[in-house]
């Protein structure tokens, strides 16, 4: 693995990993929220750390950016394609696997937005990890409806009827509302305190 640093930044906040889908354009309702939770969480003293390649991945760190914090990417030789230009600090691995578990190991919580396949892998794998204690207690939260049907299935499967918030899993994973109830409760749990007003994206 190696680093690039390809501007200065903000060594040394908390790090928020966050996971989403590469495919989100820039105009997206997807794409919108992922720049303003990559803005909020900056506002708040955070950086973001994303996979670093297109969609949600580039509009948090675009907003992280924007917003004076640091935009770690984790990338991978196994993919074809470069880190997006609001990266601020690359980390380059071999695998897909080594990818998703340094993403993993820099976050000191986890926002989970819109996705795929992958998405639901990376929700699944750090769910199982916290569940399980296989790292410590970190902040958890999903951002949106999106994924809730499966987390409510998932709940429903562990306990054998519908509920909320009987189960460790489910206790450990925090429904944000929007990108500022989000980066509310980062801050909170991270002990960042509001670093400023949000500008407008103008």
């Amino acid at each position: 693995m190696h680093t690039t640093r390809r501007e200065a930044t903000s060594a040394g906040n908390p790090v928020v990993t966050v996971f989403g889908s590469s495919r989100a354009r820039p105009g997206s309702p997807e794409y919108d929220e992922a720049w303003q939770l990559g803005r909020a969480l900056a506002a708040r003293g955070l950086a973001v750390c994303s996979g670093g390649y297109g969609g949600v991945m580039e509009a948090v760190s675009r907003g992280a950016g924007e917003g004076g914090s640091e935009a770690i990417g984790v990338t991978a030789s196994a993919f074809r394609g470069h880190a997006n230009r609001w990266v601020t600090r690359e980390h380059r691995v071999g695998s897909w696997q080594e990818r998703l578990f340094e993403l993993v190991r820099r976050g000191d919580g986890y926002a989970v937005c819109p996705g795929g396949t992958g998405t639901l892998v990376e929700l699944a794998v750090v769910w199982e990890m916290l569940n399980k204690g296989l790292m410590r207690d970190k902040p958890f939260a999903v951002l949106g409806p999106f994924w809730l049907p499966v987390i409510e299935r998932v709940s429903e499967t562990e306990t054998g009827r519908s509920t909320e918030g009987r189960t460790r899993g489910d206790r450990l994973l925090y429904r944000a509302s929007s990108p500022l109830d989000a980066a509310r409760f980062f801050a909170e749990r991270l002990g960042a305190g509001l670093a400023g007003p949000l500008p407008d994206r103008g």
